[in-house]
Order: structure tokens, then sequence, then C-alpha cells
């Protein structure tokens, strides 16, 4: 069985060795940039920006002219028509042959201030009569020029015009937040590697310990320095260390593969992870934090912006309550003739102008249920904004307080882990010439696992804190700048 343990170390540390060739060895700020620039989290994130950017673009289109050109190239009419005979004073139906054709350039232009839009028109169509009496007729407006208005209060392009830069100034700052919720996920894997390294590790070092104190207490059983129940506890030690290392690689892998999936590497690349230094002089002041919290988190903007959607249904449902009504005025000149040449000489004029309103007289309320509704919903937000607001600031300060502790913790749990290894190697050497029992050395083994364990779960809070800080208040507070992202360069890469 000796032999057998022996061959599974050599074994291990030979793999370990072929291994160490395509290593690769990663801080944890490592990790945090490769996650953010080729994880899919990181696709995704870009992606969901791109979306609101075009609907960004989308409302900037809208407010400027736009050229349409609309065309029916062929129009093909055979049927059946109804036609008076004034000599007989009577219908009869007779068959007809129609081709019909047009061509129409139209130019838009909204207005912001009214919320009305200026058009322009220009357009040409030709109708011909198919059969025995072929006759073709043309018709022409050159030119029209018209201007159309909601007259009920209700401006929808002002509104998008103060929600729109709103939502898309919004979507940036999400942006720059999700890199950081990519960074939360990050510390998360890469501690879990952390993690099984070390249990690896220090099944590794159980095992050699475990198969050298067993081998020494056989020795001493022989002499009778050592009883047959202590010896029985060596062996069961031993054993249980080789099924601790089975046990321990396997979720290494698992680790590892999972982190390679994030990172999006190839499945057999060999990630180790070199532990971060933490600082024992950061510290972070809650009323800046909060303050920070306030100018940079898109949940601020998230406010205003439902705030504002609130507003503007209210508006609607008060337009809609009142005096409603359209105007429209068109102008421009006209021509039809049965020669394409003369459709376009001596053009006459083109008028049309009509202006309409409707006033609600009996609705059994329903216009003004709508805008009460409207008011009441309104104020419903405010109360669940104002509320998310303090929850908000209360969460910054609860990190903050959470993180300020925790960089002493992490001193005192890496002071306990050095102690602890201190004590083991003290105590297997008291051991090993007879000075101290098995029971007081398997103590201090679990207490040197048990430290070391405590040091990095520490870290990993510590980190997770700091970063957790970082997505509210969208600063780094090690560097004292705040979070950026280069925009244009991210929408060159599509």
């Amino acid at each position: 069985m000796k032999k057998s343990i022996i061959l599974c170390i050599i074994c291990f540390l030979f793999l370990n060795q072929i291994k160490a060739q395509n290593k690769q060895l990663l801080t944890l700020d490592d990790v945090i940039r490769i996650a953010s620039q080729q994880s899919l989290d990181a696709f995704r994130n870009e992606n969901m920006y791109l979306a609101n950017y075009w609907q960004f673009r989308y409302f900037k289109a809208d407010r400027l002219p736009s050229l349409t050109l609309d065309a029916t190239a062929l129009d093909y009419n055979r049927s059946m028509q109804k036609e008076y005979i004034p000599i007989e004073n009577r219908d009869i139906y007779v068959e007809r042959e129609y081709l019909n054709s047009d061509v129409s350039l139209r130019l838009n232009q909204n207005v912001g201030l009214t919320g009305g839009q200026f058009f322009a028109r220009s357009t040409l169509a030709v109708t011909q009569t198919l059969g025995d009496d072929k006759v073709s007729s043309y018709s022409s407006t050159p030119f029209s020029i018209g201007y159309s208005q909601s007259i009920n209060g209700y401006n929808r392009l002002k509104w998008t015009a103060k929600i729109e830069p709103l939502r898309f100034e919004r979507a940036k700052k999400d942006f720059i937040q999700a890199k950081e919720e990519v960074a939360l996920k990050a510390n998360r894997l890469f501690f879990d590697l952390v993690d099984s390294q070390i249990d690896v590790n220090i099944a590794v070092t159980n095992l050699a310990n475990s198969d050298t104190l067993f081998t020494i207490g056989k020795g001493r059983f022989q002499v009778g320095t050592v009883t047959q129940d202590e010896l029985l506890n060596l062996e069961l030690r031993f054993m249980n260390s080789t099924l601790a290392l089975t046990r321990a690689e396997l979720g290494l892998e698992r680790a590892k593969a999972r982190l390679n999936s994030f990172l999006s590497f190839e499945k057999n690349t060999n990630v180790e992870c070199i532990i971060p230094s933490y600082s024992t002089e950061l510290q972070i002041g809650s009323d800046e934090a909060i303050q920070l919290a306030l100018t940079n988190n898109p949940e601020i903007l998230g406010h205003e912006q439902r705030l504002m959607e609130e507003d503007r249904k209210v508006n609607q449902a008060k337009s809609e309550n009142g005096v409603s009504g359209t105007f429209y005025a068109v102008y421009g000149l006209n021509q039809n003739a049965e020669e394409i040449g003369e459709v376009y000489q001596d053009p006459s004029k083109r008028q049309q102008l009509r202006a309409g309103i409707s006033v609600p007289i009996l609705d059994w309320g329903r216009r003004k249920g709508q805008l009460s509704m409207a008011r009441s919903n309104r104020e419903v937000v405010k109360i669940s904004i104002n509320q998310e607001k303090i929850d908000f600031e209360q969460n910054v300060v609860m990190n903050v307080m959470e993180f300020n502790l925790q960089g002493n913790q992490v001193t005192n749990t890496a002071k306990a882990d050095t102690i602890a290894q201190m004590q083991y190697d003290v105590t297997q050497q008291r051991f090993l010439i007879g000075k101290v029992d098995v029971t007081k050395l398997n103590l201090a083994r679990n207490d040197r696992e048990q430290a070391r364990r405590a040091y990095i779960n520490s870290l990993r809070s510590y980190w997770n804190y700091y970063i957790s800080i970082r997505r509210l208040t969208l600063f780094d507070f090690e560097k004292k700048i705040t979070l950026s992202e280069d925009f244009d360069q991210l929408l060159n890469k599509y």
C-alpha cells in the first residue's frame, strides 16, 4: 500500500510538471481584465449597450428631415364598372381596363417646439385606359408644402427630447456597472480556484506527512512507545488523506473548467491563480461613497427617468381630458394633361385648409378617471423612489462599513494563518521525538487547515466588498478616478 501511495504522489507531481509547461499565472486583476474583454457576459453587455445606442440614434434621426420616394410602378385593373347612359337614362355595366402608375417625393420635418410637422411633396401620376378607345391622362403636383399640428396640448417630441437623452446616459452607466458585475463574478470564480488549489496543496502535504507519521508510528509500535489505537488512528489518517487528495484534485479540475469557460479559454488551459494582496490603509468614507453613488450610479438616473415617464403620462391624460383637435394646411400647384409634356405647363393653385376640434361632453367620467389614475400612479412611483433611495444609501453605508472592517479581519486571519503553520511545525517536530501524542498532532493540523481557509475566505470577502462598492459608486478608490469607458472605441469594434 505504501508503494502504491508513493507512486500516486509521483504521478501527481509528474502530471503537475506537464501542466506547468502550459500554465498561466493570473492575478485577480488579470482575470477581471480578461473577463471584461472576452467573456460571454462582456459580449452580452456590449450588445445591450449597442441596442440602446441605436435607439438613441433613432430618436435623433426622428428630429431630422426625412426624404422618401414612393412609387407604384404598375397597377393594372380589369373589371366590370357601372356607367350611366344619359340618352337612355339608365346604368349599364361595361368592361374597363386601366393601367396606373405614380411616383412621389416627400420631405418631412418634425417640429420639436410644437410637436407638429412640416412637409413638402412632388408627385406625378398617369392613368391609361386600354382597349379600343385607348386614352392616357397625366396628373402632376410639381410642388406642395403644408403643415399639420395637433392642438390637444400633448407634445410627444418634447417629452422624448427630455427622456431619451436621460435613458441613453443611463445606458452608458449601466454598461460601466455591468463591467463591475462581471468583476464580481470573476472574483468569485477566481477565489473558487484559489480554494481548490489550496485544498490540493494541503491534501498533498497531509498525504506525505501521514505517510511519514504512519511509518514512524509502526516503528514505535514495535518498541511499545505507541499504542495500537494510536497506530490505527495514524493509519486511518493516512487512508483519509489519500481520499482527500482525490476529492481535492476533482474539485480543482471543476474550478478550472468553470473559470476557463467564463474567460473563454481553451478547456485544457491550466490556470493558476496568484493570491492577491490587500491594503490595510485603504479606508472609505461613508459620506463620500454616498455622494459618489448619488452622482454616478445609473439607478439614480433610473429614478429621474421613471418620474419623467409618469409626468409624461399625466400630461398626456390631461390633454385627452380637455379640448383636442387638429390643424392641417397645404398650398401647392397641380395640373392635368393628356400629354406628359404639358403636365407641368401653367399649373393651377392647389389649396387646402382644415381645422377641427373635439370637445368631451358626456363620457361618464372616463377621461377624468384616466387623469386621476395617472396622477395616483405618479404619487405611488414618487413614494417608491423615495424608499428605494433610502434603501440604496443604506446599502452603500453597509458595504462601506463591512469593507473597512474586513481589512482588519484579513490582517488578523493572516496572522492566525502564520501562527497555525508555526504551531503545526513545532508540534510535528515534537511528535517525531516522542514529546506529544497523535491527538495533539491532529489538532494542530486541523488548526492549520482552518486558519488557512479562514484567511482565503476573508481575502475573498475583502475584494468582494471593494468591487461591490466600486459597482455602487462607479469610482475606483485605489486610483482615485471615476470609472469610464471609451464608447467610441466600442462602436468601432462593431
